[in-house]
């Protein structure tokens, strides 16, 4: 199995659905996870409260953004932590690499961050001979892979065990049995060493707390906790918008952002990390540096369509739920964001309008990923508007301004509708088998090249619903009759002066 190959979505699109393995890998992990999730929060109960407080937290923090940052920042600074500001992705890898040249760093580990990706932190420490190890297991297997992560949460999903012990194998000079007891053990003994001997240790952060300036890191494999224990120096990634108010709000993101990304009720470590290590302390890295990462966050913010992007909490649990990225993988998706988020994440950040382009089309706009997002984030009208921005810019394609103009003639009138649905019926009859249209023909080829198109009915539902109608007119015409009889009586009797009701 290769990464799906091709300049845009459409051309990995193809190549990605050819590739049996990844598709069945991608498809079997996200229903798991997906089932996971409704059965975590169908067990919690009163699941759609948490998500509208969360939702609430979010909103009220992004719209104050500038009040909470600053709190955040001035607390931290209090608790000894060194602050940076980066405003874009170049900013932030630059000024990790100053902090790694004024300790004479040769050797960062890691542990597993997004934002880390978006700045391209490891190929940054690569250029000037500084070693950076990832520390999760997942980021692990696809950095020996030489590849981006294929999803938010588990970055090898689209990798089956023979393929991580062949990676493994060649990592530790030896056969490894392709056993996850077998091929965890190795990767835990290398990771080990390694977390002794590293010079800085690289966090990311789930959230930062306002009130304390304290960042908060979820995981479930306790490495992160090494990489913030171990080095003497930490420096750790922050996307600006991740701050929530206080300590009581984490309690809300605690139970929503677990179940959402892969069910569980609890993360299995949640560490609160408040400043570098104190005198009384028994770990700690002895200077904590803490960059604040903008790069194109602040272009969404004031904007009424976009603004809400930055509540996402990085769950993931668009992409499972996601009808499209379920079928094609992350690695069909640009940039480091893949899914629904990704889809709008990426040119929103980028401001590109030829990203918006390639990526707004990619998805169904079917909704799931708003009913799967734990703070409500409307992700497909998101991706509606930026087709309208599209459109609006002047690069939609000249086939589907035509498409759109048939659309508006064939919708505009009921008449014209009613005679094409009519004529589909009939030009259809030499393509149906079993009540569903097969063949790869013209514009059909791209919805069935992968799928199988419904026929259409012998009868519409418009068709139907006069008929029924009709008939419910004919079966409630004499109870109205009878009814208009009887209040006829009663205005009479009442008029005549009686009391007959």
């Amino acid at each position: 199995m290769s990464k799906p190959q091709g300049s845009n979505v459409k051309e990995r699109a193809k190549s990605a659905l050819k590739d049996e393995f990844l598709t069945g890998a991608v498809k079997f992990t996200t229903e798991r996870l997906k089932n996971s999730k409704l059965a975590a929060t169908a067990e919690h109960g009163n699941w759609e409260e948490w998500r509208e407080r969360g939702r609430q937290i979010r909103a009220h923090t992004v719209a104050h953004l500038d009040y909470y940052l600053s709190r955040f920042i001035a607390n931290a600074r209090a608790q000894g932590v060194h602050v940076h500001f980066a405003p874009q992705a170049k900013d932030a890898a630059r000024i990790a690499i100053e902090i790694a040249k004024h300790k004479g760093a040769k050797t960062v580990v890691k542990s597993k961050s997004m934002v880390s990706e978006e700045v391209h932190i490891n190929e940054a420490f690569q250029k000037i001979g500084i070693e950076s190890i990832e520390s999760d297991l997942g980021e692990y297997i696809i950095q020996l892979a030489n590849e981006p992560p294929s999803h938010i949460i588990i970055p090898a999903i689209h990798k089956n065990r023979q393929q991580i012990a062949d990676l493994l194998s060649k990592e530790a000079g030896e056969t490894l049995a392709p056993e996850t007891k077998v091929l965890a053990g190795f990767a835990r003994r290398k990771l080990r060493d390694r977390f002794l001997e590293a010079d800085i240790g690289l966090t990311g952060c789930n959230f930062g707390i306002a009130e304390t300036g304290s960042i908060v890191i979820f995981e479930n494999e306790g490495n992160a906790r090494m990489v913030s224990t171990v080095p003497k120096t930490q420096i750790t990634l922050m996307g600006m918008e991740r701050i929530i108010p206080s300590w009581d709000d984490l309690e809300v993101m605690a139970t929503l952002l677990p179940r959402s990304a892969t069910g569980q009720r609890l993360t299995v470590y949640m560490s609160g990390i408040t400043g570098p290590r104190r005198m009384e302390d028994g770990d700690g890295p002895e200077e904590m540096h803490l960059i604040i990462v903008d790069n194109g966050r602040s272009l969404q913010l004031g904007d009424p369509e976009f603004q809400e992007l930055l509540n996402c909490i990085r769950c993931g649990a668009c992409l499972n739920a996601c009808p499209v990225y379920r079928h094609i993988g992350g690695h069909s998706y640009p940039g480091t964001y893949s899914g629904p988020i990704g889809a709008v994440l990426t040119p929103a950040l980028n401001s590109n309008v030829q990203q918006w382009h390639d990526i707004a089309n990619a998805s169904s706009l079917c909704g799931a990923c708003y009913e799967a997002c734990p703070v409500k984030i409307p992700l497909h009208d998101m991706l509606v508007y930026l087709r309208n921005r599209k459109v609006e810019r002047g690069a939609a394609a000249s086939g589907e301004k035509m498409a759109m103009k048939g659309f508006k003639l064939l919708m505009g009138s009921h008449t014209r509708l009613k005679r094409a649905v009519k004529a589909g019926r009939i030009g259809q009859k030499l393509l149906v088998r079993d009540g569903y249209i097969k063949s790869r023909i013209g514009l059909l080829g791209g919805w069935t090249a992968y799928r199988h198109l419904p026929a259409l009915p012998a009868r519409s539902f418009r068709e139907q619903w006069t008929e029924v109608s009709a008939a419910a007119e004919k079966s409630f015409k004499p109870m109205d009759e009878e009814i208009k009889s009887r209040m006829e009586e009663i205005v009479r009797g009442r008029a005549q002066g009686g009391h007959r009701t």
